[in-house]
């Protein structure tokens, strides 16, 4: 293992007292994030103005930033790009999708995927016509559902709730194997694990940056297309950055080269800006050593929850290749658990109906971490300090 994870703990700003297993809803701020944002604000808005989409590269930044998230997800130079948010980019990932499976009706996708993700396919299919429709299963029965009435597989690599993760590289052969496309959703995935969307041979992928890659509150989200649809799939939403030539102010709309046909709106440019500075942290850190470390972590924190904590159930798959970078237990009182987590100072979160999370970011987290957490949740199950009525009042953001 060559990453010294030591060094990249030092690159944030986490509060005293504060053992954070959040950073897979929402990564902690890197130490750099605030000095690039001031500088930004003040040198780069401050001084030159409307200038500063030609003299300080603002225009750019959505391509430029792409590429550091490329090298994350295993994707090709020049095929990732950001804005918006990720539900915008699943819905164009879809819609262009659909539009290279002629004939075909059919997104098949899985029970356990984020519901935004689905509310985004219902709504599609709804504006495509009856004849389009959304089919879940259940996660473990994705593969045997796949056939040739599917236009396209449309999954959340890790699942947002057990941390249990899809095999990209079958399902997405499988998928093909029966003439479908497949779509990736990575918000779990970027910066968790070892993702291989080329080498998977994923045909679209999608994801936000605010949680493993630390780009700060509503961050913009990225898009990938493989190179094989770069110049052939047509964006559903012909926004005026995805034009071919954006200042020749054309009233027809002619769609941009490669991966530049998905840009849509004007970049956020702070927010682009402080994931820019967010992604200094994966500078030396090998994504290989990452998801190794994340393992023993994850393994570890298992192990002590469950010699100490005997009333949950873990709902986290046990096998290394199906698991994901978090770990979830279950318990019919999880949420007044997890507020008396957060108030010990171990913040994790939770998931309906019965599900408490644990991001586990090798980044910033350490084995002293897992220990010190285990134990005081094992305090509070044998304790029930749980059961207290301001744990139980439900807040807007759980």
């Amino acid at each position: 293992m060559t990453t010294d994870f030591s060094r990249a703990r030092a690159l944030f700003d986490l509060p005293d007292g504060v053992i954070y297993l959040d950073g897979n809803s929402l990564g902690p701020l890197p130490r750099g994030v605030a000095e690039r944002l001031a500088r930004t604000v003040t040198d780069e808005w401050g001084q030159m103005l409307i200038t500063g989409w030609n003299r300080a590269g603002w225009m750019d930044l959505p391509r430029r930033v792409g590429d550091r998230i490329a090298r994350l997800i295993g994707a090709e130079a020049g095929h990732v790009v950001m804005g918006d948010t990720l539900s915008i980019k699943v819905y164009q990932a879809l819609a262009s999708a659909l539009e290279l499976a002629p004939g075909r009706r059919v997104i098949l996708s899985d029970t356990g995927n984020f519901p935004s993700d689905l509310y985004m396919a219902e709504g599609l299919c709804k504006t495509l016509g009856p004849d389009y429709r959304l089919v879940t299963v259940a996660p473990h029965e994705v593969e045997g559902a796949i056939d040739d009435s599917v236009a396209v597989l449309m999954l959340t690599e890790v699942d947002y709730r057990t941390g249990r993760r899809h095999d990209l590289t079958a399902l997405t052969a499988k998928a093909h194997a029966a003439g479908a496309l497949a779509i990736w959703d990575l918000a779990h995935s970027a910066g968790a694990t070892d993702v291989h969307v080329a080498e998977g041979g994923a045909d679209f992928a999608v994801g936000c940056s605010y949680k493993y890659l630390n780009s700060g509150p509503g961050g913009p989200a990225f898009i990938y297309v493989a190179p094989r649809h770069a110049d052939t799939a047509r964006p559903a939403l012909s926004g005026w950055l995805g034009h071919e030539a954006p200042f020749a102010f054309d009233i027809d709309y002619r769609p941009g080269q490669g991966i530049e046909r998905m840009r849509v709106g004007t970049p956020p440019v702070l927010q682009l800006v402080a994931l820019d500075a967010a992604l200094d942290v994966w500078d030396g850190v090998e994504i290989a050593d990452l998801r190794a470390r994340s393992l023993e972590l994850t393994d570890a924190f298992i192990a002590a929850v469950e010699a100490g904590c005997p009333d949950l159930e873990l709902a986290t798959p046990r096998g290394h290749a199906e698991r994901g970078s978090q770990v979830s237990f279950r318990h019919p009182e999880g949420y007044a658990i997890m507020q008396a987590l957060i108030a010990r100072g171990v913040i994790g979160d939770f998931r309906a109906p019965d599900i408490i999370r644990f991001g586990i970011t090798p980044l910033f987290i350490g084995h002293d971490d897992i220990v010190q957490a285990a134990a005081i949740l094992t305090e509070i199950l044998r304790g029930r300090a749980w059961d207290r009525p301001e744990y139980k009042t439900r807040a807007k953001v759980t």
